[in-house]
């Protein structure tokens, strides 16, 4: 199938785009183009681009609600493929500002808040099939 587009950027709204921008950068790496307090660009290393959008009154989705303020998407990250690579992204992350919001024995991934409630995923992942592990 030929594409009609690139893929440009992930947008999330927040309160504070500078803010959000700063924990993502501590996630990912790269460093947040910040001169505009209503837009923050972070050029994520090897990865795409996340923007950040100020919004007013915004109001962080209630995870894993789907009937009122649902999430309407979420982050994957890969956090590596042992569950030590994992304990130790959830370490950084919390240390970063996020909170957690599932974590499972049986699953493949945890879930986690950003510091303006988004949900995204630490995933262990299976480095010959790059897709989450099965337990």
């Amino acid at each position: 199938m030929t594409a009609v587009t690139r893929f440009r950027s992930v947008v999330l709204d927040c309160p504070d785009a500078r803010a959000l921008a700063r924990f993502y950068a501590g996630v990912l790496g790269g460093t947040p183009q910040d001169d505009d307090p209503e837009w923050v660009v972070l050029d994520v290393p090897g990865g795409p681009r996340l923007c950040f959008q100020r919004a007013e009154g915004y109001t962080p989705p209630e995870w894993p609600r789907a009937d009122r303020n649902s999430q309407q998407f979420h982050l994957d990250f890969d956090a590596g493929s042992t569950w030590e690579e994992v304990e130790e992204a959830e370490k950084k992350v919390l240390a970063l500002g996020a909170r957690p919001l599932h974590a499972a024995d049986k699953e493949d991934f945890r879930v986690y808040a950003d510091p303006a409630g988004h949900p995204f995923c630490l995933c262990r992942i299976d480095p010959h099939r790059r897709l989450p592990v099965q337990v």
